[in-house]
């Protein structure tokens, strides 16, 4: 016969629970702060209407008119001009680099043709890699082209008002130029995948070793901290690779994913991002006690990395603080390099300003991890 429940047995597991919850500090933590971060990222961050967008002004006509559409331009709120471009070269290296969003192009005697008549054309360049980013921007132009120069049709102008534009906006989409956002998701996938599973399994490794007392055997070895953290890591960058290799040919083949650029140049920047990763791994394994704590540390890396690096929402989107925090993480710059390879067959020098920020990251991380690495159990 089952004995009654007694609340002197009941409150006693609930003050034990609260005790173990004390000690495990950090469990603690990570059960306020990742609904903290959540509830900051999606309430503040978050913002699927991007506005003031960088934009280049290619002038080849500085009149009045040109003048007055770009200042329609920048009232959207939509396009902010961010340079002046002096040749289409530069331009391109813009809009290539992502330095740029649009790229507005304003031919000579654009006045002149104006007022014959002639309806003059003003190129418009858009970075489409990301569809979601431009959207709005793009439908904003077709007002634009309709409303922009009514203040400056007066006078022998003013029986242009109220027809069709005096001048065409004839808008090209690079890169992507039907919106398919395979284009831009099945790429960005590549850096969510390794971010989660090489941060894991590193994260887990020496936790792993430390629970089941295998690391008195390492540490009973000469090996310094630096052997072993190379150790640990190249077996994950062999699994990365497999996995890249896994998910490029699922883009071609299935989703049929433009591969312009150099795929050597790829799996030499996809090096780099793995070892970041890695590194990023062993740290937390350095402070975890447990494989429990190693994975909440992993997930509380992971979830700012996936909503701050412009996988999920549009990067220019977010308040000017969040791309900061955004700028520091490697899954931005290694999305901006693979979409870069990928639909813009980008080269060295196109790749070259995302790389730096990856490898001072891992420089940085990794001086941490052998900082708090030590050749005791405490």
């Amino acid at each position: 016969m089952s004995e009654r429940f007694a609340w002197h047995r009941f409150l006693a597991v609930v003050t034990k629970e609260f005790i173990q919850m004390r000690r495990d500090r950090l469990t603690f933590a990570m059960m306020v702060g990742i609904p903290l971060i959540q509830l900051v990222l999606f309430g503040f961050a978050i913002n699927a209407d991007p506005k003031e967008l960088p934009t280049a002004v290619l002038h080849a006509d500085h009149s009045e008119f040109s003048r007055s559409f770009v200042r329609a331009l920048e009232n959207s709120s939509y396009f902010k001009m961010t340079a002046q471009p002096e040749t289409e070269v530069e331009a391109e290296r813009m809009i290539a680099e992502g330095e740029v969003q649009f790229v507005i192009n304003i031919p000579e005697n654009f006045a002149r043709k104006l007022q014959r008549g002639e309806r003059p054309v003003i190129l418009v360049e858009a970075d489409a890699t990301d569809p979601t980013a431009t959207g709005n921007a793009i439908a904003a132009l077709s007002q634009l082209s309709q409303t922009g120069l009514d203040h400056d049709l007066r006078g022998s102008l003013a029986h242009l008002q109220g027809k069709p534009a005096p001048f065409e906006v004839r808008l090209h989409r690079r890169y992507n130029p039907e919106g398919i956002t395979q284009y831009n998701i099945v790429p960005g996938l590549m850096g969510v995948i390794l971010t989660m599973t090489m941060i894991m399994q590193t994260g887990l490794a020496m936790t792993r070793e430390r629970e089941r007392g295998t690391m008195e055997n390492l540490l009973a070895t000469p090996v310094r901290p630096f052997e072993v953290m190379a150790g640990k890591i190249l077996p994950y960058i062999m699994v990365g690779y497999i996995q890249v290799t896994l998910i490029l040919l699922a883009a071609h083949l299935i989703f049929s994913v433009p591969m312009l650029g150099s795929v050597f140049l790829l799996y030499a920047v996809v090096l780099l991002f793995i070892a970041a990763n890695l590194a990023v791994g062993l740290m937390f394994s350095t402070v975890a006690k447990n494989q429990m704590q190693a994975m909440q540390m992993t997930f509380f890396f992971f979830l700012p990395s996936m909503l701050l690096s412009g996988f999920m929402f549009p990067f220019r989107g977010m308040p000017q603080w969040a791309q900061n925090i955004g700028s520091v993480l490697p899954l931005t710059h290694f999305l901006r390099m693979v979409r870069g390879i990928l639909l813009k067959g980008n080269g060295l020098m196109e790749t070259l300003p995302h790389l730096w920020p990856i490898a001072l990251f891992l420089l940085t991380v990794v001086a941490i991890g052998l900082k708090r690495y030590r050749k005791t159990l405490d």
